[in-house]
């Protein structure tokens, strides 16, 4: 069985990741089961840096706001703003404090320097403008799109005028609330000036569709990119300020399903310009239902990835991230009989496992669940197995 094992193992290269696809995949997903450390930030670095030099990737999509992420794009493909400046306003869950993120970024803008637009790297943020908290005001979106929408098409088909929607929208406050998270009273997402905007969004993003040869040719494909990216977060926003105020036992699920549709619309739209590496949490990228508990609530919703694999087919590839220990969080060395102890047996620092394989040779041998004693870092199930492209393990994880 250990001989078995080691012939699923290869070196961490983009290389030895194609090598387990039937083809370049438009969008690589690799995932990580947990935040915040470097060292699983640094081995996403150097894979992207081999994808864009051997493979011909020119995107890579982050866990971050999406709309934030403008930010870090425009620096990275035109030198917008400095790199302070990028790092503090361009992430969303404090990632822009990771000096690994801010390595990535200073590559990405160096290596972008004196290169024609077609073969410059892009940067994308595909969650939401979301955090634990709470949800964005949808002001930033709304606007733009309709600023965007107003300069460019008769203002008889504008649904509103700019002072309504400002009007409507009233204090951002109002929408950032902390305590709606907890408190379906305390949101403003059904009332009625809410229900209103989610009509009056709904009538933009159909004149923008309605609109487009129109607007590609008045801008660019890229600036009607942009729009469309308003357009859909603002919507999604509203939809999910909707379901914060929602009062039913579904309330929970339906607020999780919604971030995953705003992360899948996101990465459908980087998966339309080219071939693209995403790092999420293993949980956003994974073809099977995600769950988890909430005060006691078990919740299961489709994620991100099982959302946009089930549209592109072969064209989606998820690469999970395993560890060993991760001795900083109380994460010490694996049980030997889960499938994080028998790769914890390898020689290697790290691998890429080769996951179908894996699951072949193991058989009717189903490894234990492992149990983490500290919540952020989620072990993999050993259900998803043959269900998972690959597994990057990482045997020891140090202190950032």
């Amino acid at each position: 069985m250990a001989t078995d094992i080691k012939h699923t193992a290869h070196a961490v290269q983009a290389a030895s990741v194609m090598g387990l696809l039937p083809a370049r995949p438009r969008l690589l997903a690799l995932g990580e089961p947990t935040h915040g450390e470097d060292t699983l930030l640094d081995l996403r670095n150097d894979l992207f840096r081999q994808l864009v030099e051997q493979e011909g990737y020119r995107t890579i999509a982050i866990e971050s706001d999406c709309v934030a992420g403008l930010v870090v794009d425009d620096y990275v493909t035109s030198g917008t703003g400095t790199l302070d400046e990028v790092m503090e306003h361009g992430f969303s869950h404090g990632w822009g404090a990771s000096a690994a993120n801010r390595e990535l970024v200073a590559w990405m803008r160096a290596h972008n320097d004196g290169r024609p637009a077609s073969e410059r790297l892009r940067f994308a943020g595909v969650d939401g403008p979301l955090e634990m908290t709470g949800a964005a005001s949808p002001r930033q979106a709304l606007t733009a799109l309709h600023e965007y929408l107003a300069a460019r098409v008769d203002a008889n088909l504008l649904p509103c005028s700019g002072d309504a929607l400002d009007r409507l929208i009233g204090a951002d406050d109002r929408w950032t609330e902390p305590a709606a998270m907890r408190d379906p009273a305390r949101s403003v997402g059904q009332s009625d000036g809410a229900r209103e905007l989610r009509l009056l969004a709904d009538d933009l993003v159909a004149l923008l569709d309605a609109q487009t040869p129109h607007l590609i040719a008045e801008t660019s494909r890229e600036e009607w990119d942009r729009a469309r990216l308003y357009g859909r977060t603002a919507t999604g926003l509203l939809r999910y300020h909707y379901r914060m105020a929602d009062t039913s036992p579904s309330r929970m699920a339906w607020l999780v399903s919604v971030r995953a549709q705003m992360m899948a619309h996101n990465l459908l739209a980087v998966a339309a310009r080219g071939p693209a590496l995403v790092h999420a949490h293993n949980s956003h990228l994974q073809r099977e239902k995600s769950t988890m508990r909430m005060g006691g609530t078990p919740l299961e919703w489709w994620s991100a990835g099982a959302l946009v694999s089930a549209r592109l087919g072969e064209e989606y590839a998820f690469v999970a991230t395993a560890l060993g220990t991760i001795r900083h969080r109380g994460v010490d060395a694996p049980p030997p009989d889960t499938l994080e102890g028998l790769l914890y047996a390898l020689p290697e620092d790290s691998s890429v496992i080769d996951a179908p394989r894996l699951a072949t040779a193991l058989g009717d041998t189903r490894p234990a669940p492992r149990v983490s004693p500290w919540f952020g870092y989620a072990p993999f199930d050993p259900a998803h197995l043959a269900d998972s492209d690959g597994i990057v393990f990482v045997k020891d994880v140090p202190r950032s």
